[in-house]
């Protein structure tokens, strides 16, 4: 591989900010310092007036996903490089089994489907049914491929809903195996019936999906996923919090020293619920995801759940569907397919709502978009940080820079964007992954097959919710 040397800006990370070059050499970081030489032939990029920082991570994507009867457009290969031209230089997505499907198969066939992937990926893989099999499946997946977080969905009813008996099961396994609980936080049996209810009032249209996910639904389920792993002392990472009564749930048990850690999208920081109610029914049903867009007032309640701590990470849920899929739900919004994009917009939106509106520094942009990421899934700091020894994943971001956000130029395979038409200040110029540049100035060089598969380390014995149930719930002796 060719040197590069990124000179002349200020590197960003999540403790500090401080003027130095960048030298990178076999897709590695060899020197970070003021006055750097470059190597002969090294390539050079000026970053000067620029930040230079951690590629972004996504933690939450779903490239190529089966769901609801059709596959999300963007594949691992189109997915990553969109991801590329903004800045994010890795993603965790989600291995899905069918129910009765073995995990271990399911896994390999996704790890299949992204070795065409542009950009360095790893994976969560869901838990959606409970047998012997699957407890086996779960220690060969973190002893063996480097899996260290498993999914549970509390929603979708008749599909891949989890009950408690399986989250407890799931919980219990991951606790003795050093991995971490994920959970998508929706009542499933109230989201059932709401949906009847809802339907039987004659509302058939994309508005009638956020009347059938309220903002309780959520909440409910974050506060009983929280108190069951606070029973069984393991940490628990709650993707996509939307809402206020979910990121009260968080704080909550953060406040009392239980180690529960939230995921917020870009969209959900920025976007509200009228987007359910546009007179055109493509333009309604493309921002059909769950859960869904919030009322006004949830948006800055997520800000600040990002700004006290309370909030670690921000993510896409990147999972895109045409308007030719989402009208199979043309007359019942149960069937439009979930899922928005984002990967490409998610660096930009967050820095220019967030920095530019002083709500986040530049530390804290780069905290929660790849370091605290890195950090939690435990890969940091060959992730995450701008030191020597860590991955040359790179982004060179021009504050001063500014596009405006549309379907028409983004890379995606998408045909809409849910940041249309949104003029956003602070850009990348140049994003370099493995230590090459693969997208400088527009210019996208993302290379099918280039990513590489990141083994994630189990997490160490004392990676607990609380002290151990055995030690607080051993009887005290009474004297007679």
């Amino acid at each position: 591989m060719a040197n590069l040397l990124i000179r002349g800006g200020t590197v960003v990370n999540a403790d500090r900010a401080f003027r130095a070059d960048v030298l990178c050499q076999d897709g590695k970081i060899i020197a970070v310092g003021e006055g750097l030489q470059a190597p002969t032939g090294a390539t050079v990029v000026d970053a000067g007036g620029q930040y230079v920082m951690p590629g972004g991570i996504d933690p939450h994507t779903h490239m190529q996903l089966p769901f609801m009867g059709t596959v999300a457009v963007d594949d691992f290969f189109t997915g990553t490089a969109a991801g590329l031209a903004g800045g994010t230089t890795s993603i965790i997505d989600f291995v899905i089994p069918s129910p009765q499907q073995s995990l271990l198969e399911a896994y390999h066939t996704w790890r299949g489907w992204a070795e065409k992937s542009a950009a360095d990926y790893g994976f969560h893989v869901a838990v959606t049914w409970w047998s012997e099999g699957v407890r086996e499946d779960m220690g060969t997946l973190v002893q063996q491929e480097g899996i260290n977080s498993f999914k549970h969905f509390m929603a979708y009813k008749n599909a891949i809903m989890c009950d408690d008996e399986t989250l407890v099961n799931s919980f219990k396994r991951a606790l003795e195996l050093g991995a971490m609980p994920t959970v998508h936080a929706e009542n499933g049996e109230l989201v059932f019936l709401l949906q009847k209810e809802v339907a039987a009032m004659g509302i058939t249209g994309p508005e009638g999906h956020p009347l059938s996910r309220p903002p309780m639904v959520e909440g409910e389920a974050a506060n009983r996923a929280i108190a069951i792993a606070d029973v069984l002392g393991v940490p628990i990472y709650v993707v996509h919090v939307s809402c206020i009564e979910a990121a009260e749930a968080i704080a909550r048990a953060r406040a009392r020293g239980q180690r529960v850690y939230g995921e917020v999208l870009a969209g959900h920081l920025v976007l509200d619920d009228s987007v359910y109610r546009h007179p055109d029914f493509a333009t309604a049903a493309a921002h059909v995801m769950s859960p869904p867009f919030r009322p006004t007032g949830n948006q800055e309640f997520l800000w600040r759940g990002l700004q006290s701590g309370n909030l670690q990470t921000t993510a896409t849920d990147h999972c895109v569907f045409c308007a030719e899929q989402k009208a199979a739900g043309k007359n019942d919004f149960t069937k439009i397919p979930n899922g928005c994009g984002g990967i490409e917009e998610r660096l930009a939106v967050i820095w220019d709502a967030g920095v530019n509106s002083g709500r986040l520094t530049p530390s804290e942009f780069v905290a929660i978009t790849s370091a605290n990421a890195a950090k939690l899934f435990n890969i940091y700091p060959q992730k995450g940080s701008v030191s020597v020894g860590a991955d040359a994943d790179l982004v060179v971001w021009d504050p001063q820079g500014s596009k405006t956000l549309s379907s028409k130029a983004q890379h995606s395979k998408g045909d809409f964007n849910i940041f249309e038409g949104r003029t956003v200040r602070g850009i990348p110029s140049h994003t370099v992954s493995q230590g090459e540049l693969v997208f400088v100035q527009g210019d996208l060089r993302a290379v099918q097959g280039k990513g590489r598969y990141i083994k994630r380390p189990a997490f160490g014995p004392n990676f607990t919710a609380t002290k151990l149930r055995s030690e607080s719930l051993t009887p005290t002796p009474v004297a007679r």
